[in-house]
C-alpha cells in the first residue's frame, strides 16, 4: 500500500505527495496549486521531490508547478489535451507513467467531464482522481457532458471495490448533506454523514475513500438506482428514461444545494 500525505492548501485543496516505495526520502506530488505548502512538507518530512503528477489545468492544480519541476529537476507528467504551464509529458488514456526507480508505476485513465482532457492516475490499489471524483460527489461540468461525466464517474467505479479515491478537496461533509437528501432512506449515507461530520469537526482528513464506499454513498455512482432516480424525478417533474439524463439533474440539482 502507497504510503501518501495530504499536503492542505488554499481553502479545501489536497495535494498529495507520494512517498517512494523504493526510495523512502523521495516523493512524487500530485496536483500542486501552490509550491510554498509542499515545499513546507518535504522539508518536514526530508523528502526529495522526483515527479509532478497533474490531472487537469485548473490554477490550484498547476499553479506550483512550474517552480517546483524548476527548483527540484523533476519531470512532469499531465493530460496530453490539456496545458500545463511548462514542459512537461503528455499523457492519454491507458498510457503508464514508470517511475523504476522509485518503484512507482500508474495507468492513466481519461475521465472527462470536469474539464475536457482531465485524467486521473491509477496504480498501487489507488486512484488519484483529480476534480473528477469526489467523495459522495464529483467535480462540476466546466467543460463536458452529463453523459462524458458519467462515463468517466463508470470507469472508476469500476475499480476495484478496496482501491483507495484519493480526490483534490474537502468537499466529503457537504456531499454527504446533499446525498442524504437525495437517499434520505439510505442508511450507508445517514451512518457516513455522522462520521464525517465527527471528523470535520476537529478539522481531520476525510480522505482517503474507497471505490466500494463510493458506489454505497455516492449519488452520482448510482444513477441507476431506483432511489436515486426517483428522487431525480421528483426534483425535475418528469420521467427520465436515461441514467445521463438522471446524473444531469442531480449534478444540476447540487449546484443550487446548500
Amino acid at each position: 500500500m502507497l504510503e501518501v500525505s495530504p499536503v492542505r492548501a488554499f481553502s479545501d485543496n489536497y495535494l498529495w505527495l507520494i512517498r517512494a516505495p523504493a526510495d523512502r526520502s523521495c516523493a512524487v506530488v500530485v496536483d500542486p496549486g501552490d509550491a510554498a505548502p509542499v515545499e513546507r512538507e518535504l522539508e518536514h518530512q526530508g523528502l526529495s521531490l522526483r515527479a509532478v503528477l497533474v490531472t487537469h489545468h485548473h490554477p490550484d492544480h498547476v499553479g506550483g508547478v512550474q517552480a517546483l519541476a524548476a527548483r527540484h529537476d523533476a519531470p512532469v507528467y499531465g493530460p496530453a489535451r490539456e496545458r500545463v504551464p511548462c514542459e512537461y509529458e503528455p499523457l492519454e488514456d491507458g498510457d503508464v507513467v514508470d517511475l523504476a526507480d522509485l518503484a512507482l508505476e500508474f495507468r492513466v485513465l481519461d475521465v472527462p467531464g470536469h474539464t475536457a482532457g482531465h485524467i486521473a492516475y491509477a496504480g498501487h490499489g489507488a486512484v488519484f482522481c483529480g476534480d473528477t471524483l469526489f467523495s459522495a460527489g464529483c467535480g462540476r461540468l466546466f467543460e463536458g457532458t452529463p453523459s462524458q461525466m458519467l462515463d468517466s464517474l463508470d470507469r472508476l467505479a469500476a475499480l476495484p471495490d478496496e482501491t483507495l479515491v484519493y480526490c483534490a478537496h474537502e468537499y466529503t461533509l457537504s456531499n454527504l448533506r446533499f446525498a442524504a437528501a437525495v437517499e434520505p432512506g439510505n442508511g450507508v449515507v445517514l451512518e457516513a454523514l455522522e462520521e464525517v461530520r465527527a471528523l470535520r469537526e476537529r478539522d481531520a482528513v476525510t480522505l482517503p475513500s474507497t471505490i466500494g464506499r463510493e458506489r454505497g454513498i455516492n449519488p452520482f455512482l448510482r444513477c441507476r438506482e431506483p432511489t436515486v432516480r426517483g428522487a431525480a424525478e421528483r426534483h425535475a417533474g418528469r420521467t427520465l428514461d436515461r441514467p445521463a439524463d438522471v446524473f444531469a439533474v442531480i449534478r444540476s440539482w447540487k449546484d443550487g444545494f446548500r
